[in-house]
């Protein structure tokens, strides 16, 4: 673990960034100057580059958290006229619909199980019986438990019904490979300070470029209004519309860059299955238990089943690892008591294998045994 961090964030984002990311916040940029715009032009670029390998497709960067991207997205590509079908198995699937519900666009919802994945046959149906729905929205990896939904099958069912494919890659992209073309993707949405390891600050959204052409003045916000972004952005080389994060978009740049040299995407998920395995088996080893079976499970964040024990307190837990220096995750689950491990960031496998070291000590301490555990259903 690096001396100059506190501690590890093992969380699904903000997450542990390296040194040089953080030094590139150093300079101070105006909004107005030609090098930082640059920096915009370039940032665009990369993204579409890896998202996509063939011409068509655009990036729009947009102020705040991720959510504000996801707003951003629905509030501005559904026509006035049009239906949203949400696809939701957890928190971030249901932040989609009551975004929907802000803004009082038409919605049909298909809800599971926060531990089930979605059923392809009743999207396929559902589609097919619901000639009003224009749109359909799901999230990639569900972070509320670490599930990684079936968003390429999905893809080609949206496809196939003649509708458009919104996908929140909020925590995915970067870290997981995965391609617009493949995936059937119109609009994907995901944030600085997820697998790309930047710094939180912006959101951004990938887009079918003649499609996201269409939808100028559909937009129901003045400052979240997604056309009018990339219409800033693309005819005056980078600049945003209104004040933007400068500092965080040249940590993006430097987090961009480090991503290629790690070998891209496909060495970064790589290293994140490393993370997510090692720690898995030694949570095992300690008698702690997934709550997903392996078939389901992402390598971006892992949700473990608490020990069963009446003096585990996940609290006293959480802290005593803080003061060891790892930052773990609460559940969030309505299903089982349940706790998070963040896999993804600037960590590696030796951190997963330190990190349950650490929590086996803290469980003694407690007196919370690691093989009194509630049984896995995987």
């Amino acid at each position: 673990m690096d001396a100059d961090i506190p501690y590890l964030l093992l969380t699904p984002g903000p997450l542990t960034t390296t040194g040089s990311v953080r030094d590139a916040m150093r300079v101070d940029y105006s909004t107005w100057d030609i090098d930082y715009n640059q920096r915009v032009v370039e940032i665009r670029s990369q993204l579409v580059q890896l998202a996509s390998s063939s011409p068509g497709y655009t990036a729009v960067l947009m102020q705040g958290s991720g959510t504000f991207a996801v707003e951003a997205t629905i509030g501005s590509v559904i026509p006035p006229d049009g239906k949203l079908l949400v696809i939701s198995n957890g928190a971030y699937g249901n932040r989609i619909s009551q975004i929907t519900r802000c803004l009082k666009i038409p919605l049909q919802e298909l809800s599971y199980s926060e531990t089930e994945p979605p059923d392809l046959d009743q999207i396929r149906t559902t589609l097919k019986n619901d000639a009003a729905i224009t749109h359909v929205a799901m999230v990639h990896c569900e972070t509320t438990t670490g599930m990684l939904n079936p968003a390429e099958e999905i893809g080609k069912i949206v496809a196939e019904a003649g509708k458009d494919y919104i996908l929140d890659a909020m925590s995915s992209f970067g870290g997981i490979p995965l391609s617009m073309e493949t995936f059937h993707v119109d609009y994907l949405i995901s944030s600085a300070n997820k697998c790309i390891q930047g710094v939180p600050g912006f959101g951004f959204v990938i887009a079918n470029q003649k499609k996201l052409e269409q939808t100028k003045g559909f937009a129901r916000s003045l400052s979240l209004d997604l056309f009018d972004q990339w219409n800033e952005m693309e005819h005056k080389g980078g600049k945003w519309r209104y004040t933007s994060p400068t500092h965080v978009v040249c940590a993006f740049l430097q987090a961009l860059k480090e991503l290629q040299a790690e070998g891209g995407v496909t060495q970064r998920h790589a290293r994140y299955l490393d993370n997510q395995s090692t720690l898995v088996s030694a949570m095992q080893n300690l008698g702690l238990h997934t709550l997903l079976p392996r078939a389901l499970q992402s390598p971006i964040i892992t949700s473990f089943y608490y020990p069963d024990s009446p003096l585990f307190s996940f609290q006293q837990f959480y802290d005593e690892l803080k003061k060891r220096r790892y930052v773990i995750y609460p559940g969030k689950i309505s299903q089982a008591d349940t706790f998070r491990i963040g896999n993804i960031g600037n960590v590696f496998p030796a951190d997963m294998q330190n990190l349950v070291v650490q929590i086996s000590q803290v469980l003694d301490t407690m007196g919370s045994s690691p093989g009194e555990v509630i049984k896995s259903n995987s």
